[in-house]
């Protein structure tokens, strides 16, 4: 099966999801309204709550959930072979990622744009909603260390990238003035933001930027980190139309021409090249390298977002629920935002499978679990668009590896605004208010102590990372499990919600054991993480008993009124 087949079946399947699945969902499972007032509008304050374009808030969505993850997970999943990753990323997306962050955001907007973490207080109890605020610190706090270091070191990896990575910046913020204060129509300034984009990234491959060995007494790496942490949390505590929405939008918009990129080398090299982009990795790979875990269940929290996230949902409650402006946009920008993902996630598997052209090259870069990443897929890829559209391969390196870079960091400062929110909802647990500036300051504070705890260059982001893949997948369950009392209470089908989140939660369970087990083996005892591993296993434990109560009460309950007429009846049968 060649890499041309794999890509329309995958598309394909997307396509259906969206225009089939998820169809059903906004009219029969959530009923979405047109005529429904949304927290953008009730609540509006123009910091957080912003009614915005569908378009652009699907940017900003999208490339929040997104960053580097669907790239990583797939890039180290092929390991296991390529069949058993292409098919939970297509099969996940359309069925799990899609309702799952679909979910997650209907949940949002019907309660004022409250956190998830906010809601399982009022939908599964205090005791379970407490428990759910630490999993949610621990995963957030995981995401922005480690992206910290991600893009630090794709900036000294790939120095081409430094321009377009910062410039994206000032192209954001004039994307922002344009759209927001000068009221210009959205598709030139669209062209033209996504061409200062493109015209930076020629401009970094032709001027790589490499930080001096000490650079005001610091290494490249801490100056990195530093410039991204200052830079995340100014971006947290800006009014979201700022620089937020409009960087996402234009990162998304920029990914799309990635793919396009991508996808065209598969299509052009497999029909008129002479050397055609074959796959040389294995369907199913029974040669693992010593130390590889097994297929199930690691294979469904290596590959989380592109399948499905826990991250998502709190994006989806966090941010995005806060800007949306008719409820009948959360499923062009809830589901279509996961379908975007998983054809990120399907087009770093085509890159890896199919870009890196021996079986040689490939065993090498394969050679043990956790290997491969980021950099197969800028090699791969770079490859495949070298071979297929005739692109310099150091050029094409450096638009995969913007792309990395720009998703990766919007995901840290998206993620820093949600911990922001989570630090204030842990105050309000106990009684103290805390407002923006001191909680951001808390934020910064705990995320630079974790990200330098084992030395100036960062690889103490790291430290807790082997445990995002479970938590991750376990908050996935937990989200799913508050959509499901939600659907039980107002008596629709749970079904869509309650199937993901029995596989999800028993898999990443699973996976979470076997973690445990092995932070106690000879010779690699961590008992951090193991410590940190149990309480998180208590946690989720403990969550999904309450949710189960919760949904055994919503059964008995009666249902609640929907408080509907005939024309939002009419409304939502437009959708």
């Amino acid at each position: 099966m060649g890499s041309l087949v794999l890509l329309i079946i995958g598309l394909t399947m997307f396509a259906v999801g969206y225009f089939v699945y998820s169809r059903y969902l906004a009219r029969r499972v959530f009923k979405l309204s047109g005529s429904f007032r949304t927290p953008a509008h009730e609540l509006r304050d123009g910091v957080d709550y912003m009614p915005t374009n569908k378009f652009i808030l699907w940017g900003h969505h999208f490339t929040s959930v997104a960053g580097a993850a669907p790239i990583v997970g797939p890039a180290i999943a092929v390991i296991w072979g390529w069949l058993p990753a292409f098919l939970w990323v297509t099969i996940g997306t359309v069925f799990f990622a899609g309702m799952h962050d679909f979910g997650a955001l209907w949940a949002s907007l019907r309660n004022k744009g409250k956190s998830i973490g906010a809601l399982s207080e009022r939908y599964i109890g205090k005791r379970g909603a407490n428990l759910f605020l630490i999993v949610i610190f621990l995963l957030l706090l995981m995401v922005i260390a480690a992206f910290a270091v991600v893009i630090k070191n794709l900036l000294i990896a790939t120095p081409t990238a430094v321009i377009p990575t910062w410039g994206a910046i000032i192209v954001a913020l004039l994307v922002g003035v344009a759209v927001y204060r000068m009221r210009w129509p959205l598709i030139p300034v669209t062209i033209v933001g996504v061409v200062a984009l493109y015209a930076l990234i020629l401009l970094g491959d032709s001027m790589p930027v490499v930080l001096p060995e000490s650079f005001l007494g610091m290494s490249p790496a801490t100056v990195w980190i530093l410039a991204l942490f200052i830079y995340g949390a100014i971006a947290s505590l800006l009014p979201v139309w700022v620089l937020l929405q409009p960087r996402d939008y234009i990162n998304g918009v920029q990914l799309f021409v990635g793919l396009i990129l991508l996808f065209g080398a598969v299509i052009i090299g497999t029909l008129f090249m002479a050397d055609k982009p074959d796959i040389v990795a294995p369907m199913i790979n029974g040669n693992l390298p010593d130390g590889t875990p097994s297929l199930v269940p690691l294979l469904f929290v290596t590959i989380a977002c592109g399948a499905i996230s826990g991250f998502h949902g709190m994006v989806s409650s966090g941010t995005t629920s806060k800007q949306i402006d008719k409820e009948t946009d959360a499923r062009f920008v809830g589901y279509f935002g996961a379908v975007g993902e998983g054809m990120l996630s399907l087009g770093t598997i085509l890159a890896v499978i199919g870009g890196i052209q021996t079986v040689g090259e490939w065993e090498e870069i394969y050679s043990s679990f956790g290997a491969g990443g980021v950099n197969a897929f800028v090699q791969g890829g770079g490859q495949l668009m070298e071979s297929g559209l005739g692109l310099p391969a150091s050029l094409s390196a450096t638009v995969l590896a913007t792309m990395a870079v720009l998703f990766a960091a919007t995901t840290m400062d998206t993620g820093m605004r949600l911990l922001r929110f989570v630090v204030q909802e842990i105050g309000d647990a106990f009684k103290v208010r805390i407002t923006k500036i001191p909680a951001t300051i808390v934020v910064v504070v705990v995320g630079l102590g974790l990200t330098f705890s084992q030395g100036l260059g960062g690889e103490g982001g790291l430290r807790i990372w082997p445990l995002f893949g479970t938590t991750n997948q376990l908050m996935a369950s937990l989200t799913l499990s508050i959509i499901a009392v939600m659907l039980i209470r107002k008596r629709r089908n749970p079904l869509p919600a309650l199937i993901p989140l029995v596989l999800v939660f028993v898999l990443s369970f699973w996976a979470a054991l076997e973690q445990l087990v092995g932070f106690t083996s000879a010779g690699n005892e961590d008992w951090l993480l193991f410590a940190l591993d149990v309480i998180i296993i208590i946690s989720s434990v403990w969550v999904a008993v309450e949710a189960v109560l919760a949904m055994r009460r919503a059964y008995a309950e009666p249902p609640e009124s929907e408080h509907e007429d005939s024309e939002l009846v009419a409304t939502r049968e437009q959708v």
